[in-house]
């Protein structure tokens, strides 16, 4: 279910992250449905289960899931994003960062909509959010 990439020089705990939430953007995980336990997802991923609690704790923060305890984990039915400051503004210079790179890349703008266009379809983002 979750692609976690040992060479990457992303933290895996950060990868897992990234996986669960395009899980969740792209439908695949519903509000309500119950994710792997960390014991289970350890297995599957043949990773140490504390970077599993890891994960799964600061989705927990972000309001993202939620344990209810003997049950086990579900993406939260009641998520709703909140902008955070420090977040937006390091968001703003990684995707400051990226155009400098798609510039030095040969794209024009066109290109660059383009290709954001794509991504965000990819990941159904816009459809049916608001």
């Amino acid at each position: 279910m979750f692609k976690i990439d040992q060479r990457s020089s992303i933290p895996i705990y950060q990868q897992l992250i990234q996986e669960i939430k395009q899980a969740i953007l792209k439908g695949i995980l519903q509000p309500g449905d119950k994710l792997p336990s960390v014991r289970e997802l350890s297995v599957q991923l043949t990773i140490n289960p504390n970077t599993i609690q890891k994960s799964y704790q600061e989705l927990e923060k972000q309001k993202i899931i939620e344990t209810l305890r003997g049950k086990g984990t579900f993406v939260t039915t009641h998520y709703k994003p909140g902008e955070d400051k420090e977040k937006l503004d390091r968001l703003k210079e990684n995707l400051r960062n990226t155009l400098v790179e798609t510039y030095y890349l040969g794209l024009n703008k066109d290109e660059i909509m383009q290709l954001v266009q794509q991504l965000l379809e990819e990941l159904k983002i816009g459809e049916g959010k608001s």
